[in-house]
């Protein structure tokens, strides 16, 4: 029997955040696009369901699932905005040595976390 380890070993080998952040990019590069077409079906719903359209959609996003939804789709789309910016960034020729991959890693992810809380704060302002 062939007593070899795995290459790389799962029990040693862990993923660097750059690796990480790149896999969580396009998990959430999906919910933004799931986000966008439920947002259009629940305009379509408004538009053509009427008044008690509107009042079910309503009272689904004032539940606990309709928010927690919302707030996953806007963390998701924060996230996936800030990797954008870390990509142009990448586009030009800059952000390569693994220093800086390292402090952009974490300024995208306080970024899109910042950004999340700015709009979870304005929002409680208006209400």
């Amino acid at each position: 029997m062939n007593e070899r380890p795995l290459s790389p070993h799962l029990q040693i080998y862990r993923l660097p955040l750059t690796a990480i952040l790149s896999i969580t990019h396009r998990i959430t590069g999906v919910f933004v696009v799931v986000g966008i077409i439920l947002l259009v079906l629940f305009l379509m719903g408004f538009a053509e369901g009427g008044e008690q359209r509107f009042l079910s959609i309503q009272s689904f996003l004032r539940s606990s699932l309709g928010r927690l939804s919302l707030w996953a789709w806007i963390c998701a789309l924060f996230f996936h905005l800030c990797h954008g910016v870390r990509h142009l960034i990448w586009d030009t020729g800059h952000g390569f040595s693994r220093a800086t991959l390292s402090r952009f890693a974490y300024l995208e992810i306080a970024a899109s976390i910042i950004l999340t809380l700015m709009v979870f704060g304005l929002t409680r302002i208006e209400s």
